[in-house]
């Protein structure tokens, strides 16, 4: 068994999604079935449950809304889109053919499926998927879980706006300056300010809004435009009147308002297409179609407000880090709203001219991953075929330099065929060949001459002594020139809640080395702490709780209860080996990996020991948090107490 760097990037998003590997130097986007680079994030499932993902269910889900507005009801529904916005919560998405309810996590596991099948000529158990700037810490859980549900055995998470940047800057002459992301997607929105010097990029701040994106758009165009036309062309007004079958007139005509949107992001004007069908029937009993002329114009007072919010994200963003629009060299635009040149229009007016629109808007987070994924050691190790060489490589996946060093050594024990006694290799690319170099277990140093702006893929052959081919693994070796990536960084401030007693209240006390904008993986600790009661060992009834917690800037010191609750780290007698008294000291220190997976250690300095726990999170429920609703009576029974005994 053999391990080997990533292969592939997936852009798991809200209304489209994408997969990408790197062939031949190039990040190359794998077709679908309809020779599309993006596959519609659509789950449906038939009466043979059998489950269809892509066009043929957003097909299949446009006929059903059609026909739910004819039946002036809505039945059970087995098609489902846009799930990206609830992950995370506990939302049921019931299905009557597949008798049974899915979760967010489990629906999303469905697209990762779809995108694994369309690469036919390998098997997908390693990627890079990415995730908004801004997903709080059970949206991540909940894609991590999708891609396991998935196969998917190691997945790493890189946030959207930094794979952007990644792909941007692999095509980009520019080594230096401030770039902003602009990246308003199909159900979210974020933005990340980078700094680049020398080719080397490091995220210096993000931000963003989880509820806002191309779906605010639909129906915005849906309500504000096309209902008042159809008014106007048909008696609707007792469908308007019942709110549950306006909802329905709503969802149908939304199918229709996506094309409108899309058309007008490049035409001035777009009338309705052929192909347009009934989408229900008026009070009357006449069959109601669209069939309607607009114009750019008429979208602009439409749209214009939800684009200025995202733009007064990105100001905000910008004013916080004491820049102004004029500071930013360049602008990127990633997401298919970002085709809208009512929004290229505001962009150029509200914040610079360095509007930059050479990449792919729709492809370049997928890009962006498959670039990040080729510089990382998948967890996953390959079987190795019978009378291969086993070889152990050691590089730097991405340099601003021309020359890279790549440490190989042999690995005997993991060889599969029978090692000659001398083994020589050799590294190429593109007319460049390093020369035969002899190499053993204890290994030698190559050094690669890259070609710059270029994803360079060196071929590696070994030979025995006497010329012949031997098959070796791994038997490439990537290295991106031109751009370092940093890493990701925290989207948000990182501590616990603790009880103050000169307050008489819970606050949120910060973890040191969690902070917002931190570079991740990081670790956090806060020492000094006490315990709130005695542990007895093995008393399961001595509990002590750590509640984990989220926040935005500002956060030190305010009540934990109005940030956002991410776990509860448990410690009982069953954990610890030793008596603990109440009032004991403790310290705590939390692990966040690159993908902001979290571990905790709790350290008991009066019996020498440490306590690990990792931390699980669950979905968040959409009803009542009864946890939170536990800690604000707790915090008033204790202000009230006080009250009295003043």
């Amino acid at each position: 068994m053999v391990q080997m760097k990533m292969k592939y990037g997936i852009d798991l998003g809200t209304t489209n999604s994408a997969i990408c590997r790197i062939e031949n130097g190039e990040p190359t986007i794998i077709k679908t079935s309809r020779q599309k680079d993006i596959l519609p994030s659509c789950v449906a499932f038939t009466k043979k449950q059998t489950v269809i993902v892509g066009d043929g269910a957003v097909d299949m889900l446009a006929n059903d809304r059609r026909n739910a507005v004819k039946r002036g009801e809505k039945e059970t529904t087995n098609i489902f889109i846009e799930f990206k916005r609830t992950m995370g919560l506990d939302t049921p998405y019931i299905s009557s053919n597949a008798k049974r309810t899915f979760s967010s996590e489990e629906l999303s596991a469905e697209v990762l499926k779809a995108l694994k099948s369309l690469v036919l000529d390998d098997n997908i158990n390693a990627a890079v998927i990415t995730i908004p700037a801004k997903f709080k810490a059970d949206q991540i859980a909940a894609t991590k879980r999708a891609a396991t549900l998935a196969g998917i055995e190691h997945s790493e998470l890189l946030q959207e706006p930094i794979a952007a940047a990644m792909a941007y800057g692999f095509n980009s002459t520019k080594e230096d300056g401030v770039w902003l992301v602009f990246d308003f997607g199909g159900g979210t929105f974020d933005a990340a300010l980078l700094k680049v010097e020398d080719g080397i990029m490091q995220v210096k701040d993000t931000e963003g809004d989880n509820y806002l994106g191309g779906k605010n758009l639909d129906y915005a165009i849906v309500d504000e435009i096309m209902i008042p036309r159809l008014q106007q062309q048909y008696s609707i007004d007792e469908l308007l009147a019942d709110e549950k079958k306006k909802d329905l007139l709503r969802d149908a005509i939304k199918t229709c308002s996506e094309v409108y949107k899309n058309e007008l992001s490049f035409w001035p004007y777009y009338e309705s297409p052929d192909e347009f069908k009934s989408i229900g029937i008026d009070d009357e009993g006449e069959d109601i179609i669209i069939d309607m002329k607009i114009t750019q114009s008429e979208l602009r007072p439409v749209l214009a407000p939800f684009f200025q919010k995202a733009i007064n994200i990105c100001k905000d963003l910008l004013k916080r880090n004491n820049l102004q629009g004029s500071d930013l060299d360049s602008l990127i635009l990633i997401g298919g709203p970002t085709y809208s040149p009512i929004l290229r229009e505001m962009l150029k007016e509200q914040i610079t001219p360095n509007v930059d629109t050479t990449v792919d808007p729709m492809t370049a987070v997928a890009k962006g991953a498959a670039l990040y994924a080729s510089g990382i050691d998948s967890e996953v190790k390959e079987e190795i075929k019978s009378g291969t060489i086993a070889l152990d490589l050691s590089y730097k996946s991405s340099s601003v330099g021309t020359i890279e060093c790549v440490s190989v050594k042999l690995l005997p024990d993991e060889c599969t065929g029978t090692i000659p006694s001398k083994l020589f290799l050799e590294l190429t690319r593109n007319g460049w060949s390093s020369g035969k170099i002899r190499i053993d277990e204890i290994g030698d140093v190559v050094e690669c001459l890259l070609m710059e702006g270029k994803s360079n893929v060196f071929t590696i052959v070994a030979y025995d002594d006497k010329g012949t081919s031997i098959p070796c693994f791994p038997n490439e070796v990537n290295i991106m020139q031109g751009i370092v990536v940093g890493n990701d960084v925290l989207p948000y401030n990182i501590g616990v809640e603790v009880y103050d007693r000169s307050l008489d209240k819970d606050i949120f006390i910060l973890l040191k080395g969690l902070e917002k904008n931190q570079p991740i993986p990081a670790i956090g600790v806060r020492n000094g702490l006490k315990t709130p009661k005695q542990l007895r060992p093995g008393m399961a009834t001595d509990k002590m709780v750590i509640p984990v917690y989220q926040g935005e800037y500002s956060v030190e010191g305010t009540s934990a209860i109005y940030n956002d609750h991410v776990f509860n780290v448990s410690i009982s007698g069953d954990d610890v080996p030793a008596f603990i008294p109440a009032d004991s000291d403790l310290d705590i220190t939390l692990k966040v990996d690159h993908s902001q997976q979290m571990i905790m250690e709790v350290t008991f300095p009066v019996i020498g020991e440490i306590i690990e726990k990792e931390v699980v999170i669950g979905q968040r429920s959409t009803g009542v948090d009864v946890f939170d609703l536990q800690n604000r009576l707790d915090e008033v029974k204790r202000r009230q107490a006080s009250l009295q005994s003043n």
